[in-house]
């Protein structure tokens, strides 16, 4: 298991990390692995330029387009009785999806971790990371989440 991987457990099980992660998914249109790519490239010190952004946000958006999303939207579609679809049948197809859906972000998040820099032993604020990786994700920096998720991510 890689280090990124170990650390986005742990981090998402923190006290309301996962909550503030959620609201940064499902209000604001954020991608989880990548949020908790920055707090992870913060925590560890490892400085991230304008270049490695936007690879992390390429990559995070080809597997949300590809995989992440659709597999998502599938889960999600199952997850409330269905006329004519048994509730076993449907709950276990249900599961299989999320099982599926979560490989696909653990292979983003494999992606993100080739693509961090070494880590330089100097730790950036996580919120600075956080909003770094928004801007270049999406126009609109739901700064006040974001300082929400940054105050609950493990150090």
């Amino acid at each position: 298991m890689s280090g990124f991987w170990n650390w986005a457990l742990a981090a998402y099980r923190a006290p309301g990390v996962s909550d503030a992660c959620l609201t940064l998914q499902d209000t604001h249109g954020h991608n989880v692995p990548l949020l908790l790519w920055a707090g992870w490239t913060a925590a560890t010190g490892r400085a991230l330029d304008e270049e490695t952004l936007e690879a992390a946000c390429d990559a995070a958006r080809a597997w949300d387009g590809a995989a992440v999303g659709p597999l998502r939207a599938v889960r999600r579609t199952l997850k409330a009785p269905i006329p004519d679809i048994g509730d076993a049948g449907r709950e276990a197809l249900r599961e299989q999806v999320k099982a599926i859906e979560l490989a696909a972000e653990r292979a983003l998040m494999a992606d993100l971790e080739a693509l961090a820099p070494a880590g330089s032993g100097l730790t950036m604020p996580k919120l600075e990371a956080l909003v770094a990786v928004a801007r270049v994700w999406t126009r609109v920096v739901p700064r006040p989440a974001l300082g929400v998720l940054a105050e609950r991510l493990p150090a």
